[in-house]
């Protein structure tokens, strides 16, 4: 990593903590703080309300860029774009623009790679190489913001725009749970009403299940959305989809659920990706029921994103439309998700993969 600390990474008492050992005033922290996250500065020329010794100092002693763009998909109805960010390591990770009528969502990666090993996704079968920090986290959003700002969003005149990105999801590359701290500090920074400001209730954390990040997390202050890709109802199928099963049990994993539900009052999203032959037998969907009564969830239905050399295939829609009824027969409200950018292999880490395949033919 370089040495010159990353602006992204600090908070705001570090920032002011930085700024008062030059010997600048308090202030200064409260300006630099907005051009980062309220304006998406992206060059230090930009700051002009900053002075010219503090903007050289700056640009001499820390860096601005967390992330940097090496290629990116768009997908031929251009609703969602997949981008892939080089680190100042030279490590590369995903995100995902996702376009709607009137919003516009990232997901954001919070690892590289992910050691939870997986079968049917393709970041999980690379392995873990290492956490992100805090701002290498928030820098996918700033990224993703500023390209928005530059495309799409309307020039109000004399006035910035607010929420670029009006939500994120936690939902890229990694398990955001097992890295904690990056993970809550980078949700921290974006809803800080002094910069971006977006509301804690405009993120949403996916978790496979790790039970003592949930425990931890119903205790926080932010109430931020929660996400479960639970996939099956059932320790013998769980264990061999989602080997953490094996550790945390899907019993215990509810346990942590149905508490995080009752503590934070925020309906849980209960992930389950449809694979064909495998989990979406009406018999599964009627044990899923059974396990989520009673509990303030939604069920989103997601058809496999297939993966280059998977043996497993989507669900076809009549299997999705059958397990959707079960589930709304028994009063669990249920979605199928719009699978989006399947033409650019919008799943995790199939970007990713292929170019790591590629660097190492050449």
């Amino acid at each position: 990593m370089a040495d010159r600390p990353l602006l992204y990474d600090l908070t705001y008492a570090q920032m002011q903590a930085l700024l008062a050992s030059w010997g600048e005033p308090r202030f200064r922290a409260n300006q630099l703080w907005h051009w980062l996250y309220a304006s998406l500065a992206d060059d230090w020329e930009q700051m002009t309300n900053l002075p010219t010794g503090l903007r050289q100092r700056l640009a001499a002693e820390t860096e601005l860029s967390a992330v940097t763009s090496v290629t990116s998909q768009e997908s031929a109805n251009g609703q969602t774009r997949k981008v892939l960010f080089r680190l100042r390591d030279g490590e590369t990770i995903e995100s995902v623009l996702m376009r709607y009528t009137e919003r516009r969502t990232a997901c954001i990666s919070t690892q590289v790679g992910c050691g939870m090993a997986c079968l049917f996704c393709a970041t999980g079968q690379g392995g873990l190489v290492r956490n992100l920090s805090a701002g290498e986290i928030v820098g996918q959003v700033i990224e993703l913001a500023r390209q928005v700002r530059e495309t799409e969003a309307r020039q109000q005149s004399g006035a910035e725009q607010a929420h670029p990105i009006g939500n994120v999801v936690l939902m890229g590359m990694g398990e955001p749970l097992a890295n904690y701290a990056a993970t809550l500090q980078a949700i921290e920074t974006l809803a800080d009403p002094r910069g971006y400001n977006l509301g804690a209730r405009h993120f949403t954390l996916s978790t496979v299940g790790l039970v003592p990040g949930i425990r931890r997390l119903t205790g926080e202050a932010l109430p931020i959305n929660l996400a479960v890709s639970l996939h099956a109802a059932d320790d013998g199928l769980r264990d061999r989809l989602v080997p953490i099963n094996r550790r945390y049990p899907v019993a215990e994993l509810m346990d942590a659920v149905r508490d995080y539900a009752a503590k934070t009052k925020r309906r849980v999203s209960i992930e389950y990706a449809l694979i064909d032959g495998v989990n979406d037998a009406p018999e599964q969907a009627q044990q899923l029921a059974r396990l989520l009564e009673g509990l303030l969830c939604h069920v989103n239905l997601i058809p496999l994103n297939p993966t280059p050399g998977s043996p497993w295939q989507p669900s076809p829609r009549e299997k999705v439309d059958a397990f959707q009824a079960v589930l709304e027969s028994a009063g669990v409200p249920t979605t199928v998700r719009l699978r989006r950018g399947i033409d650019i292999e919008a799943g995790c880490g199939q970007l990713r993969r292929r170019q790591l395949s590629d660097a190492a033919d050449s």
